[in-house]
């Protein structure tokens, strides 16, 4: 038996499609990310020649590897997506069409939120990986949009319905990442504010980014009068400038394929001076 899906599949890739025409008026959390997956990205003294992006609602991320000289691959779990993409390919990140060493990077931008399988697509991205090839992932996870959630919850009083996606945490994700037997895991996280005048503009920029709703339990549709009520809910935290700050934490994934060429840390017991000693040789 196979557990059910906490997302659904065919709705996930109608929200990447539905994003497509508009999504430069909604990509900030995208930009963000990406940004600082290519930072990381500089700071690697390798070539990784060929490059696999994971999420591709622009060609952001493919142009700006191949000005790094690198040999570009798109895969979305969106059809529109993938094929702006240039002849990228529709797949689920639990689901990769592609055969084992296929690639020297991964570039993972914004989807794995909403994966069914994380810890799958994290063992199938090191699969197809190279030998000492890299990924670099970054999604939404714990910590983002408690002012929206807060404010659903209010409205719907005592039967609220679940709008809004299961979150991961940074512990969380250097685990998975580490059982999916990634070298030298890293997890870390960062927390960006945004800012808005009203609730409906948050929920229409969700939208925009191809963010909204996808669990497979399908909540129930707002009413209008709790709508009403988490709209004013919302407004009440806001700043004295009637503008209500939210937040979306991010979590920032690096590791690699294992290769016999790497840094091994050194054997228990191996070592020659005991800690009390190595610490009055520094005082």
């Amino acid at each position: 038996m196979t557990n059910p899906d906490i997302f659904d599949r065919r709705l996930r890739a109608l929200r990447r499609d539905r994003m497509m025409g508009g999504f430069a008026d909604h990509d900030f959390l995208y930009g963000a990310m990406l940004e600082e997956l290519l930072d990381r990205l500089a700071d690697v003294r390798r070539d990784l020649p060929e490059a696999l992006v994971v999420g591709c609602p622009d060609d952001s991320a493919k142009a700006a590897l191949e000005r790094m000289g690198k040999r570009v691959a798109c895969i979305d779990p969106g059809f529109l997506a993938a094929r702006q993409a240039g002849g990228g390919v529709q797949g689920d990140e639990d689901a990769l069409p592609f055969a084992d060493d296929s690639f020297d990077l991964i570039l993972a931008c914004g989807t794995l939120d909403s994966v069914n399988d994380l810890p799958g697509a994290l063992i199938l991205m090191r699969r197809i990986l190279r030998p000492d090839g890299l990924l670099l992932a970054a999604f939404a996870g714990a910590g983002t949009l408690p002012r929206l959630r807060a404010a659903l919850m209010t409205g719907e009083g005592d039967r609220p319905g679940q709008h809004i996606h299961p979150q991961v945490d940074v512990r969380s994700a250097g685990d998975l990442l580490g059982r999916a037997g990634f070298a030298m895991p890293v997890a870390d996280g960062d927390m960006l504010t945004v800012r808005y005048g009203d609730m409906l503009r948050l929920m229409h920029d969700l939208r925009g980014m191809g963010a909204g709703n996808a669990l497979g339990s399908h909540p129930p549709a707002l009413r209008r009068d709790v709508l009403a009520a988490a709209m004013a809910h919302f407004a009440e935290a806001a700043d004295p400038d009637g503008r209500t700050a939210e937040q979306i934490g991010v979590i920032y994934l690096s590791g690699w394929k294992p290769d016999a060429s790497q840094a091994k840390p050194a054997r228990r017991g191996s070592a020659t001076i005991s800690l009390t000693e190595a610490l009055k040789r520094k005082s």
